[in-house]
């Protein structure tokens, strides 16, 4: 492999350079016992984690496990605050996360473009494996296959995990009642301006990064304050106006908010109106919105705000049995106007 300092076709053959690429690129990065073996799949003993992780009690109908995949295309495969590894392992945490499932195990496949540096390949690596770390999950199955030049605009990667739910956790977009209280773990938008900047070359007073990070632990420090927390969604493409809608629609609700709750940096602020943008429509791959029980959410938001990934956290509305499936914002002028679902795509190639 010394010899090679791009990815070349011969390196997805299947042959001795595959071979070599696997051994002494990703395994120098993913190296745990049950890669190592490099067998045709991984085996994992679920029942031994669950009776691990229910400390003690009966492995029966409480052993659920969440099971999510993903792909990401983002381009530029870099930019302020994370890359394509990054997002990668960020993104598939936070699906199982928004189950409230402790995640586990992943598995990631690599579609690489002839001519791709592989310093560059180990630089994304490396940022998986610190993400992977910092979210306790481990990467313990891959593939990698090699496509000619112009093919695949570099890199894609595709994403599996699972991870175990505790048992009394019952998260799903449908279960948001009337009079329950909407919160933002932090500011919006954030990932969206960052990438769009990076894209396309503009520059502001203060330098935008990508919100992009692991939010399991957010989660279960909510959890631990409350089980009355009905939804949870990571507002990744569409914003959080597409995931609120999501859940207005599911449980047939209505979901009022109220702009001068929602926090935004003034950066993004500034960028949304120079651009034309609706910061409630722009990409977060570091921010939740939770739906929560009303007599639980001050002590649900205390808790987050002692986590680092919420420390910006705030209530910015609640559940109503108006206007059902629809969302409604409150202007800070004191209008009210039907914030609807992203149509079309705002930003594409965002993760």
């Amino acid at each position: 492999m010394k010899k090679h300092r791009r990815i070349i076709l011969a390196h997805g053959s299947g042959g001795k350079l595959s071979h070599d690429l696997i051994k002494e690129v990703f395994l120098k990065h993913f190296a745990n016992p049950t890669l190592n073996k490099l067998d045709d799949a991984a085996v994992v003993s679920l029942s031994s984690i669950a009776h691990r992780l229910l400390q003690g009690e009966e492995a029966s109908d409480k052993v659920r496990f969440a099971f999510t995949t993903d792909s990401y295309v983002v381009s530029p495969l870099f930019f302020p605050g994370g890359d394509i590894g990054k997002l990668s392992v960020c993104g598939t945490v936070n699906d199982l996360s928004m189950m409230g499932a402790k995640p586990l195990f992943l598995s990631a496949s690599f579609i690489i473009e002839e001519g791709f540096q592989i310093s560059e390949l180990e630089r994304i690596l490396s940022s998986m494996r610190k993400a992977a770390e910092e979210a306790k999950v481990t990467i313990i199955a891959g593939d990698t296959k090699v496509v000619d030049k112009g093919s695949a605009d570099g890199m894609f990667i595709s994403t599996t995990g699972v991870g175990f739910i505790p048992g009394g956790v019952e998260i799903s977009g449908s279960n948001a009642r009337p009079g329950d209280k909407v919160i933002v773990s932090g500011t919006i938008g954030d990932h969206g301006i960052a990438i769009l900047s990076q894209r396309e070359g503009l520059r502001f007073s203060i330098r935008l990064r990508s919100d992009c990070a692991p939010l399991n632990e957010l989660v279960e420090d909510m959890l631990e304050a409350s089980k009355e927390i009905h939804c949870l969604r990571d507002p990744t493409r569409g914003g959080i106006a597409s995931a609120l809608n999501e859940i207005a629609t599911k449980s047939n609700v209505g979901i009022r908010i109220y702009e001068e709750a929602i926090p935004i940096h003034d950066a993004v602020r500034a960028a949304c109106e120079m651009l034309g943008l609706d910061p409630f429509h722009l990409a977060n791959e570091g921010k939740l919105v939770a739906i929560v029980g009303h007599s639980d959410a001050e002590k649900i938001l205390e808790k987050m705000r002692g986590n680092r990934y919420g420390v910006d956290a705030a209530v910015i509305g609640e559940v109503v049995e108006e206007h059902k499936g629809r969302v409604v914002l409150k202007t800070i002028f004191g209008a009210s106007r039907l914030l609807d679902m992203l149509v079309g795509d705002l930003l594409p190639r965002i993760c």
